[in-house]
């Protein structure tokens, strides 16, 4: 089991290290790379995977429903927390409820389960990642635009693939080709961009980062065990929810909260600390997953 756990955390673990210590010696700018997966990479991956092989009723199916619901209580519990402990909830609601699907959850799932469990990752990636365009920035801002969200390319890519399987129009494999290649590129460049952000930590917010470090899995991991016996759901389908609330905040919730002005510190220290806090919580969250779910 030891060895299993090493096996699945060390290839994420050493692409993280990469970008550590390439951004500790040399000064990286990674915005212009990280668009450019947001904007090409990430939706080519997730046109491929629906396309090829999740489908239109995996989208609306029970695992993106138990997302949504585990979304929902992370909400709950994180608000609750802010208001007891006197935070901002628009602070800390939002790291809590929206986990590292993409930079941890994409590579995670199927390293542990195997390439037979990348459209339940991607599911769950696509699922979180709606909410999070959607109802997170819609809490961010002061003037939301609910159209706006829904012409980012990676939500374009997914209703693009949507709309080919509904009305059967095939694509040739000489096209599927480039955008499977294109798709590959994003997770280790995640992988990469998230070791160039802990270099960014700051420990003067140490106190609200913990707490997002530990709140966040604990909370995501409670609501998957509270749903699985009463929602339907495919063993490999169990095991990638399950591992999707173990996730620490998502890098988007840093960005979003820069963009919006909205305690950028701290959510920055919520989002840096929770990812290094992976160390101690990802191989207890896989022990669990291997036993129960594998």
């Amino acid at each position: 089991m030891i060895l299993r756990i090493f096996e699945i955390t060390f290839p994420i673990f050493a692409i993280v290290l990469a970008g550590l210590i390439y951004a500790s010696k040399f000064k990286l700018d990674m915005s212009v790379a990280n668009q450019i997966n947001m904007d090409v990479f990430i939706p080519c991956l997730l046109f491929s995977v629906i396309y090829e092989r999740a489908g239109v009723t995996g989208l609306f199916g029970n695992l993106a429903l138990s997302i949504m619901l585990v979304i929902f209580i992370s909400w709950l519990v994180a608000y609750l927390v802010a208001r007891l402990m006197h935070i901002d909830p628009r602070s800390l609601c939002p790291p809590i409820m929206f986990g590292n699907a993409g930079n941890l959850g994409l590579p995670l799932v199927v390293l542990s389960f195997g390439d037979a469990a990348l459209p339940a990752a991607v599911i769950c990636f696509v699922a979180c990642n709606f909410f999070h365009i959607t109802i997170g920035t819609t809490m961010l801002n002061k003037k939301p635009n609910l159209l706006k969200p829904l012409m980012s390319p990676m939500i374009v890519a997914v209703i693009l693939a949507i709309m080919m399987l509904v009305f059967d129009i095939h694509i040739s494999e000489t096209l599927l080709t480039p955008i499977n290649m294109l798709g590959q590129i994003c997770v280790p460049l995640m992988l990469f961009a998230l070791g160039t952000r802990l270099v960014d930590m700051k420990l003067t917010e140490w106190k609200i980062g913990m707490l997002a470090a530990v709140l966040s899995p604990l909370t995501g991991v409670t609501a998957v065990l509270l749903l699985i016996p009463f929602i339907s759901l495919a063993p490999i389908e169990q095991g990638a929810l399950f591992l999707y609330g173990a996730l620490p905040p998502a890098v988007l919730n840093y960005m979003f909260a820069e963009h919006y002005q909205q305690e950028p510190a701290k959510v920055a220290a919520m989002v840096l600390f929770g990812n290094a806090f992976t160390v101690i919580s990802l191989p207890l969250a896989l022990a669990y997953a291997l036993t129960h779910f594998a």
